[in-house]
C-alpha cells in the first residue's frame, strides 16, 4: 500500500511543467519533501496529485487509480493545504471546520469530536470562536492545517505550509503532521523551499529541476554539494551540528565562470 507515480506528465497551457515523472513508492506513515528552485514543478505536481490540474500517466494511491475516481471520493482521500490562505470571510474558525467536515459526509458528532481533538493538539482552541477576518496570516494558515488534519485524508499534500509561520509554529506544524501520519498510516508530501525544514521533518526528499526528478532519497545522502550547485547555482553543504542534527549551510552564489 503506497502512493505510486508512473510517467506522470503535467502541462500548464502549452508549457510542459512535469515530463514523464516516475518515482519509487511512497509508503504509508512517511513524510516526503519536494524541493527544488522556483519553477521546478513542485506546486504543479502537488496540484496534479490533488486533482486540480489534469495529468497524464498513472497516479495510484493504495493500488487505486486516483485519476479515475469521482471528484468527491478523491477529495475525501486526498487533502491539500495550498499556499493560498483561507479567505477572511465572516465565518468563525469552528464554523469553517464544521462546514468542511459535514461537506465530506461526516456525522455532526464525529465532526465535532475531530475539531475538538485537532484544535487541542494544535493549541488553537482559543481561536475556535474567532472570525477568520480577525486572524493574522499565520493564524489562518494554522486553521487551514487544522482543516486538513481534521479531514483525515489518506494523502496529505502541503504546498509551502510554513510560508506564513514563525519558527515556533513551523515546528508545531511539523510535529502535528508527523504525529498524524504516524497515527493513521497516512502519506504526507510537502513542497518546501526551506532545506533545513526538509532535513528536520522528512526521511525522504525528491529534488525537482526543470520538471524532472534529479535526486530521490534520504536528505543527507542526496543533498551533496554537487547537486546543490547543479540545481540551485550555489556553493552549499550539509554539516552536522553540535547536537548531532544535519544543518544546511549556504556559502555563496556560484559565479558564471565557475559553471
Amino acid at each position: 500500500m503506497s502512493l505510486m507515480l508512473n510517467d506522470v506528465r503535467v502541462a500548464r497551457g502549452k508549457a510542459h511543467i512535469i515530463a514523464g515523472l516516475s518515482l519509487p513508492p511512497l509508503p504509508p506513515g512517511s513524510m516526503t519533501a519536494l524541493i527544488g528552485p522556483n519553477g521546478a514543478g513542485k506546486s504543479t505536481l502537488i496540484h496534479a496529485l490533488a486533482g486540480l490540474l489534469p495529468a497524464r500517466g498513472s497516479i495510484r494511491l493504495h493500488g487505486q487509480a486516483l485519476e479515475t475516481q469521482p471528484a468527491a471520493e478523491r477529495s475525501r482521500r486526498v487533502g491539500l493545504l495550498p499556499q493560498t490562505l483561507p479567505q477572511a470571510v465572516g465565518l468563525t474558525v469552528y464554523e469553517l471546520l464544521l462546514g468542511g467536515l459535514l461537506t465530506l459526509g461526516l456525522a455532526r458528532d464525529e465532526a465535532e469530536q475531530r475539531i475538538e481533538r485537532v484544535l487541542g493538539e494544535l493549541r488553537l482552541a482559543g481561536l475556535a470562536l474567532r472570525a477568520l477576518a480577525t486572524l493574522s496570516g499565520g493564524q489562518r494558515q494554522l486553521v487551514a492545517l487544522a482543516q486538513l488534519l481534521a479531514s483525515e485524508p489518506e494523502l496529505l499534500l502541503l504546498d509551502e505550509p510554513n510560508s506564513a509561520l514563525d519558527l515556533h509554529w513551523q515546528l508545531a506544524m511539523i510535529e502535528a503532521i508527523r504525529a498524524d501520519v504516524a497515527r493513521r498510516g497516512a502519506i504526507a508530501v510537502l513542497a518546501l523551499h526551506d532545506i533545513n525544514l526538509a532535513l528536520r521533518s522528512c526521511e525522504r526528499v525528491i529534488v525537482l529541476h526543470r520538471g524532472a526528478c534529479v535526486a530521490d532519497g534520504a536528505p543527507q545522502t542526496v543533498l551533496d554539494p554537487a547537486l546543490l550547485a547543479q540545481v540551485y547555482g550555489v556553493a552549499a553543504r550539509i554539516e552536522t551540528c553540535s547536537q548531532g542534527q544535519p544543518v544546511f549551510i549556504l556559502d555563496r552564489l556560484i559565479r558564471p565562470d565557475e559553471v
